[in-house]
């Protein structure tokens, strides 16, 4: 079974840069596409980027498209969150995710069968 564990969280100005990693335990073969999602309080958690287990096809919200940019970082399903000129409304707790849903573009559709990490929370401060 997947174990995911999510760092480099923290605190932020507004137009400020943090860099989310995952990293995987456990058996890591299966070709998972991965993804972050996060959870602003008092709001429903939203997949924010996704990409295939190639790496070959990426998904975005439309709220973060242009700023964040989301790559696998080996081939044992580590994936890593670049966010750019971050704004206070992405503030939430980020988890990062893995599916064995082949596309990065409907991960989130099917959330319920993720397996997640214990999640890393951003605070971006204006």
């Amino acid at each position: 079974q997947v174990q995911l564990v999510e760092s480099g969280g923290g605190s932020v100005e507004a137009g400020g840069s943090l860099r989310l990693s995952c990293a995987a335990s456990g058996p890591t073969f299966r070709r998972y596409t991965m993804g972050w999602f996060r959870q602003a309080p008092g709001k429903e958690r939203e997949l924010v980027a996704a990409i295939s287990w190639t790496g070959g096809s990426t998904y975005y919200a439309d709220s973060v498209k242009g700023r964040f940019t989301i790559s696998k970082i080996n081939v044992n399903n580590m994936v890593s969150l670049q966010m750019n000129s971050l704004k206070a409304e992405d503030t939430a707790v980020y988890y990062c995710a893995a599916s064995l849903n082949p596309s990065a573009q409907t991960m989130g559709a099917m959330s319920a069968s993720n397996y997640w990490g214990q999640g890393t929370q951003v605070t971006v401060s204006s």
